[in-house]
């Protein structure tokens, strides 16, 4: 049985406007759907709170049994998340795909917290019995974005749950289903208790409520740089506890001693996947100026191979871009980029519809947009540099923090420069483009505000320090 009944509204009796869902290969209705206005929030905020002190005093091992139950049930409707991830993300098969995968490792991972030591005894100068311990925020609320709506949301709400909270998830309104409505079926499914986990889909004024409700005191928020301040500057308003994970425009360095054909393999999967619509998307190309020709050869080649289109077409590796809007923001850096000094090798102007070919940019300087800017699009910009001094300044050039990643045949020197590279998470022979539930996971700068998802992370971002103590006999004072 499919998780979705199509007699049944996706999300409910909720209040606020109807939003269409349009595929954005074709521009084809999918589906629409009453979005969540403030009285839906509020509503679901008063059924939390009472499911959320049951939730949180559950066995952990039923809470685990819970969370192991999705990750397996996911697998099971793989095909059904698939065909809900191509048609409203614009991915490919694969990539759909990876998500559910990824997000069933998420679920298996998150199973485990709840039966890990929560605290430690702490010691005191009086008689008494010291206690920290973690406990749940109880309401955490989480916004996700349209990218890879799936298994971002799935990094935040398997922890969360895992760890005791209840969960209001907002998915970006472009992916109700895939990044939304399957989640909750999923877990309705799985036996999680109701309340304890509720799909508020709608527009930026939906998490706008939800950040602005007083009885959630924690939010997570995976997004734009630009709009993670904004939710910021509100949670701050309520002393809320605020997780940013936001843009990103992370080098690849690549230098001169690396396999050419080795690292333009991976510097097209970390510029193309996805049409480069990921925060960990490869934004810069450094290399080495003694092979930089060859590398840009070896990678305009790549690109040549690509072929764009519609991506429910299995032979198809470029699907469209998200929106209209997106799309002029990618072309208008192309555009800008190239009247500045730079060229385009192989595409640089945007196709029919929404798709955007595979681009190579030469003659990149720092100045320029397709240097300076998140692209979000499948855009490859190369600037070359002379020594490893000035390549570590260059991959360091940039506000933003995410992720970065070193090529070289010498893996020991690699990772010296590695730890000179300001970024959350560095990798030395591989991708930018890395992504694991048992490691942590965040940026700096602004990429991020020091959030971390991710093994032992997780605790850090999902409970509080609660000091406790007990005395035998209540303490005398002097007045």
């Amino acid at each position: 049985m499919p998780l979705l009944d199509p007699a049944q509204p996706l999300f409910g009796a909720l209040t606020g406007a109807v939003i269409e869902v349009r595929n954005p290969a074709n521009g084809e209705a999918i589906t629409s759907f009453h979005s969540a206005g403030p009285v839906d929030v509020a509503a679901a905020v008063d059924r939390a709170i009472l499911a959320q002190a049951a939730w949180a005093s559950t066995d952990p091992l039923q809470r685990a049994a819970v969370l192991s139950r999705a990750g397996q049930l996911i697998l099971e409707h793989e095909q059904e998340f698939v065909d809900w991830g191509i048609k409203e993300t614009g991915g490919i098969a694969g990539k759909a795909a990876h998500e559910v995968h990824a997000s069933s490792g998420e679920l298996v991972a998150a199973a485990a917290l709840g039966t890990e030591p929560y605290g430690q005894l702490v010691p005191t100068s009086a008689p008494r019995t010291s206690i920290a311990r973690r406990v749940p925020f109880g309401v955490v609320g989480i916004i996700t974005p349209w990218n890879f709506p799936l298994v971002l949301a799935m990094r935040a709400v398997a922890p969360a749950l895992a760890l005791g909270n209840a969960v209001l998830l907002k998915p970006d309104h472009q992916t109700p289903v895939f990044g939304g409505a399957l989640i909750g079926r999923l877990f309705d499914e799985a036996g999680l208790p109701e309340g304890v986990f509720t799909v508020l889909p709608g527009p930026a004024a939906t998490g706008a409520a939800i950040v602005d409700e007083p009885r959630v005191p924690m939010i997570s928020f995976t997004g734009s740089t630009k709009a993670g301040r904004i939710v910021a500057r509100a949670a701050a308003a309520h002393t809320k506890k605020v997780s940013l994970e936001l843009g990103g425009n992370n080098p690849l360095l690549i230098l001169d001693d690396a396999d050419v054909e080795s690292a333009a393999s991976i510097g097209a999967w970390g510029s193309f996947f996805h049409q480069g619509q990921i925060c960990l998307t490869t934004g810069r190309h450094i290399v080495q100026r003694g092979i930089a020709d060859a590398y840009t050869e070896a990678l305009v080649a790549h690109a040549e191979k690509l072929r764009v289109g519609d991506p429910a077409d299995p032979d198809v590796q470029i699907g469209p871009i998200i929106n209209a809007t997106q799309l002029g923001v990618v072309d208008r850096i192309v555009s800008e980029t190239i009247k500045a000094g730079a060229s385009a090798r192989i595409g640089g102007k945007p196709g029919d519809g929404l798709f955007y070919p595979p681009t190579v940019l030469t003659g990149v300087t720092p100045d320029m947009p397709a240097f300076t800017d998140e692209i979000f699009g499948p855009v490859a910009p190369i600037t070359t540099f002379d020594d490893v001094e000035q390549g570590v300044a260059l991959a360091n050039a940039s506000p933003y923090g995410l992720s970065a990643a070193v090529l070289t045949c010498a893996p020991f020197r690699g990772w010296q420069i590695a730890q000179r590279l300001r970024a959350g998470m560095v990798h030395v022979n591989d991708t930018t483009i890395n992504d694991d539930p048992t490691s942590p996971f965040g940026g700096m700068g602004a990429s991020g505000n020091g959030g971390r998802y991710g093994g032992q992370a997780n605790w850090e971002e999902f409970t509080q320090w609660q000091w406790l103590t007990v005395r035998e006999t209540p303490a005398n004072y002097p007045f």
